[in-house]
């Protein structure tokens, strides 16, 4: 299934997607959230029930409706540095021994469509593709045999980077130079772990203004989404809605020679096999 979040007269409401037409799924059948944070929290026992209604539904044209982020509200968005084998080739660094955790706050979480705004307070903000992980069920100490059964499913997402705060601040400020406001787009939509039963086996690929700077695949991951899911869940409770981006492949700016960052005016894509496009203008913080 292949499900977003849109903006109704009532507020953020969930739907499913049936060609260019999305179908509000409480609207087609009353027994069904009208969230997608409701959605998640019933579980993988609603999703023959969603199936239907989105087949049966009164479809809307997309062209119609705003779209949202697919969770407009997570609890947590958790982030992995240095998680591509030849994205740390490319960085000069050695693989890490355990996964590198960092996070963004939710106030950088962006839609499909909606604008990078490039802050004055940083002159070297890079790009970054991601697969994004999202959660489906609560869970503490989590197997990684069983890992995958908490997943919902998975987003294409844009871990925008401020490298001047990233590197060269003192001590390092990862956080702050990663949660900017709009540093997080999400979408175009979440489509359910079922569709994509390995998600070790995606492509992954970022544009800038139509050029290919990132190109590589999900088989380069160093840890595995079920290795991540198990190791972020011995430390936190996972609960549904939460965002896990895994890290991104080589080509990012601050590598290439010379560098280059993202500029008022361009467009920035990240496409990854069987979850679409996430398309962004950029532009210039308002002062």
């Amino acid at each position: 299934m292949e499900l977003v979040s849109y903006h109704a007269d009532d507020g953020i409401r969930v739907a499913g997607l049936r060609g260019d037409s999305l179908i509000d799924l409480q609207d087609a059948d009353a027994n069904l959230p009208s969230t997608m944070r409701d959605w998640l929290n019933a579980g993988r026992g609603i999703w023959s029930s969603t199936q239907a209604a989105i087949a049966s539904g009164e479809a809307i044209p997309l062209q119609d409706v705003r779209i949202a982020p697919p969770v407009p509200h997570p609890a947590k968005i958790v982030c992995v540095g240095l998680n591509y084998a030849d994205h740390a080739a490319e960085s000069g660094s050695e693989p890490p021994p355990e996964p590198v955790i960092f996070n963004k706050f939710p106030t950088a979480l962006r839609s499909h469509g909606e604008t990078i705004e490039l802050p004055s307070l940083s002159t070297q903000v890079d790009y970054e593709a991601e697969l994004v992980v999202v959660i489906g069920r609560e869970g503490k100490h989590i197997s990684e045999s069983e890992a995958l059964e908490y997943v919902a499913g998975y987003c294409c997402g844009h871990d925008v980077s401020a490298r001047d705060w990233q590197l060269n601040k003192p001590g390092k400020q990862w956080l702050l130079g990663k949660t900017f406001d709009t540093f997080a787009p999400v979408g175009p939509k979440l489509v359910t772990a079922d569709v994509i039963p390995d998600p070790g086996n995606l492509r992954i690929q970022f544009r800038l203004n139509g050029e290919t700077m990132q190109d590589s695949h999900t088989s380069q991951l160093i840890f595995s989404v079920p290795h991540l899911v198990a190791y972020l869940s011995g430390v936190v409770t996972l609960l549904p809605g939460d965002l896990i981006f895994t890290g991104t492949p080589p080509g990012v700016g601050v590598a290439r020679k010379p560098p280059v960052f993202l500029q008022a005016g361009d467009t920035a894509e990240v496409e990854i096999e069987h979850l679409g496009v996430l398309s962004n203008p950029v532009s210039r913080e308002p002062s």
